[in-house]
């Protein structure tokens, strides 16, 4: 089930720039629609409207959150065994392969672009060896 825009929407925009799946549509200072098909559920449009005007899928007012409090993915190498799940289930490329030295895998997942990271935390809940946790960094 998605998420859902209600009349308390004013138009602002800023679900619609953030949305990774383009599932937010509508016109400035118009209502905004969510389209189920398209919607992954990620929450986002949640943590950022100011009108507190999306609905998660189980009917609740979703209520802003500064994005310096959003969770990011915290990766555990010892735990990682770079099986890059995690990246490709990140909805907005945050993820992505990087080199480093004295680790038991030549590559590891990193957090690349932490701006572009929507604290979704599907990348944790995918990681077969619970090697991603979701904190506030």
């Amino acid at each position: 089930m998605a998420y859902y825009i209600t009349k308390l929407c004013k138009g602002c925009g800023v679900c619609l720039k953030i949305c990774p799946s383009n599932a937010v549509s509508g016109e400035k200072r118009s209502l905004h629609t969510i389209d189920d098909n398209l919607c992954i559920e990620c929450g986002a449009c949640g943590r950022i409207c100011p009108y507190n005007s999306i609905e998660n899928s189980f009917g609740r007012i979703c209520k802003r959150i500064s994005k310096k409090l959003w969770e990011k993915p915290v990766i555990n190498l010892k735990k990682c065994v770079a099986c890059v799940i995690c990246i490709d289930v990140c909805p907005t490329g945050s993820l992505e392969l990087d080199y480093q030295k004295n680790i038991k895998e030549s590559k590891i997942p990193v957090l690349s672009d932490e701006k572009k990271c929507i604290g979704c935390g599907f990348c944790a809940y995918e990681c077969p060896v619970e090697a991603i946790t979701m904190e506030i960094i």
